[in-house]
């Protein structure tokens, strides 16, 4: 197996677990848990290769990655509850699965436009848009919405990658040196709160007002 086709495997597998945990915390049966497990898990890799026009998509091509989701959900089905706080697992979880598919979603941009700047909208694609789908469907608040960087560490782990690619680094170093900015960046928000600052504003006139 390439280091690639490991971090692919690897992201499903991780975003699926998160999804799963989603539905433990909703107290859903089974079969949503492997609902949320396969819409987590290949929603992010869906989009990325409509985008690209790689259809059919991924998994449709090769059921493994179904299989993985459905595996990953009957065991969080029969294991969530031994531990103790499921969110704060979810989110670690949602970090490394994040690092892993930036970087497999920019190489899959890159293999298939050869533009790093799609590259690094297709890693960040993929690495994002599964957790929002997760957190839609269980109604959880979504992960964009929340203050700690997100998105932002996708975009940093995908340009990394990309650029140490462009290079003569082999690409076990280049895969890994994408996948390590993008958990320093996720995980330096999650455990000091790294924020960007936002907008502030003053209220809005009322319509009646503006003439």
């Amino acid at each position: 197996m390439s280091l690639l086709s490991f971090l692919d495997y690897a992201g499903v597998a991780l975003f699926a677990a998160t999804g799963a945990l989603a539905a433990s915390r909703k107290q859903l049966d089974l079969i949503g848990f492997l609902f949320l497990a396969a819409v987590t898990g290949i929603g992010g890799g869906t989009l990325r290769d409509i985008v690209l026009g790689r259809v059919p998509v991924f998994w449709v091509l090769n059921p493994t990655y179904i299989i993985i989701c459905a595996m990953v959900g009957v065991l969080v089905f029969f294991t969530a509850h031994l531990f103790e706080s499921r969110y704060r697992l979810l989110i670690w979880l949602d970090a490394v699965g994040l690092s892993a598919y930036c970087v497999m979603g920019a190489a899959k941009g890159m293999a298939a436009t050869g533009s790093p700047t799609v590259a690094i909208v297709t890693g960040a694609l993929t690495a994002t848009f599964g957790g929002i789908l997760r957190d839609l469907l269980a109604n959880e608040p979504s992960v964009l919405l929340r203050p700690e960087i997100y998105v932002t560490a996708s975009i940093v782990g995908a340009g990394v990658f990309t650029a140490a690619n462009a290079t003569t680094l082999p690409l076990y170093v280049s895969a890994g040196l994408g996948v390590i900015a993008a958990f320093a960046v996720r995980g330096g928000a999650l455990w000091f709160g790294w924020t960007f600052p936002t907008y502030h504003h003053k209220p809005g006139r009322h319509p009646d007002d503006v003439m």
